[in-house]
């Protein structure tokens, strides 16, 4: 039988790491019944491989949604601490509720905002080992320009849903007119870091595309 595509191998995988954890398995199945975009199975659980690899301490978020990555990090990674931004209210109320249910809560902290409008005073920490992007998708070039200074030397920017679930590959004709200057401004941001003097940038086909730029 021939594997039609990655959505394959991706729910095998998912099948293989079914959350265990009463809380993780709740999140997951209200972001399902809501629509809220959290990161699916596989995308994840790469991204949390890849930070446990790299082994960071400090760690800020842009877009929390409802907290499911923020907890997830901070479950994977116990001596790290986990920064996040939601201007959301709706969503950051229940990223608050879920955090605070929560065994991480203590390394969690999380902040009600636009993360373009965020003072650097508004932080608990001026350095970071890794930053993680993932909220608005037509703004990711003006996010990395913002918070990239604040990662160390060597630490890693990460940045989910590169490929916008296959809306990277269709021409703009193609694209419904509300999309069309988001998925622009992506496809120019990806261009623009794979080829950024000052960063090692890997995209990765996992989920729907994990970017990692390595800060020089």
């Amino acid at each position: 039988m021939e594997v039609e595509s990655m959505r394959d191998y991706n729910q095998y995988i998912a099948e293989l790491n079914k959350a265990e954890d009463p809380l993780i398995a709740e999140m997951e199945q209200i972001a399902l019944a809501q629509k809220i975009p959290i990161m699916d199975r596989s995308g994840i659980d790469t991204f949390i491989g890849l930070l446990r690899i790299q082994r960071p301490n400090a760690i800020l978020e842009i877009g929390s949604a409802i907290g499911y990555s923020a907890i997830r990090m901070a479950s994977a990674l116990r001596d790290a601490f986990v920064t996040t931004i939601e201007r959301d209210t709706d969503r950051y109320n229940m990223a608050v509720e879920f955090i605070s249910r929560s065994t991480v809560s203590e390394h969690i902290r999380i902040i009600e905002g636009d993360a373009l409008l965020i003072e650097e005073k508004q932080l608990p920490d001026m350095e970071y080992d890794a930053l993680f992007i993932d909220a608005a998708k037509g703004q990711y070039k003006k996010f990395f320009e913002k918070y990239a200074v604040l990662v160390k030397q060597g630490g890693i920017v990460y940045c989910d849903n590169m490929f916008m679930h296959g809306s990277v590959l269709l021409p703009d004709e193609e694209l419904p007119k509300r999309n069309r200057t988001m998925i622009r401004n992506l496809k120019e941001f990806t261009k623009w870091i794979m080829t950024h003097p000052n960063y090692e940038t890997t995209l990765l086909p996992v989920g729907d595309g994990i970017l990692i730029a390595i800060k020089k």
